[in-house]
């Protein structure tokens, strides 16, 4: 069962259940999905379904981030149970840890011994981690083991 599917059936029982955190996150994160697949002209594959539960994430931390500055603890609640509904549809993270010990493979399949390649190294590793890690701390990760007298050996 693809993702979109899992998240209609979950809508359907959410309903049932009179879950309504619940039910108005995955109703929200179908109506990304299907703007996007309007918008792409085309049913979207699961790689560009998981973007979009990323970026309703990525949405719903800034949402929470603003409420909180704005003193607003009556909707922090909503949104936060919305945000764990969503981030239940996401693979698990990466640790740091996992994360590194990939670079490390990468770099040595790639034979980059200085930050100059860290491109090369990016392009390799960025399709293994895609969706289970930031960008921005895997290009810190890569340049940091770059950066290492031992770099490559």
């Amino acid at each position: 069962m693809g993702l979109k599917e899992r998240l209609q059936e979950d809508l359907k029982a959410a309903m049932r259940a009179g879950d309504e955190p619940r039910k108005t996150a995955i109703r929200m994160a179908l109506l990304a999905i299907r703007m996007a697949e309007v918008e792409a002209a085309r049913p979207l594959t699961e790689d560009e379904i998981l973007k979009v539960l990323q970026n309703e994430v990525k949405r719903r931390r800034e949402t929470l981030a603003e409420l909180e500055k704005a003193n607003r603890p009556d909707r922090l609640a909503a949104e936060q149970a919305e945000l764990e509904v969503l981030l239940s549809y996401l693979p698990q993270p990466l640790t740091r840890e996992e994360i590194e010990a990939m670079a490390r493979e990468v770099i040595a399949e790639v034979g980059a011994a200085s930050p100059a390649q860290l491109g090369e190294v990016m392009k390799r590793l960025m399709p293994r981690v895609r969706g289970r890690a930031d960008g921005r701390e895997v290009q810190e990760i890569v340049r940091r083991l770059l950066s290492e007298p031992s770099a490559g050996s």
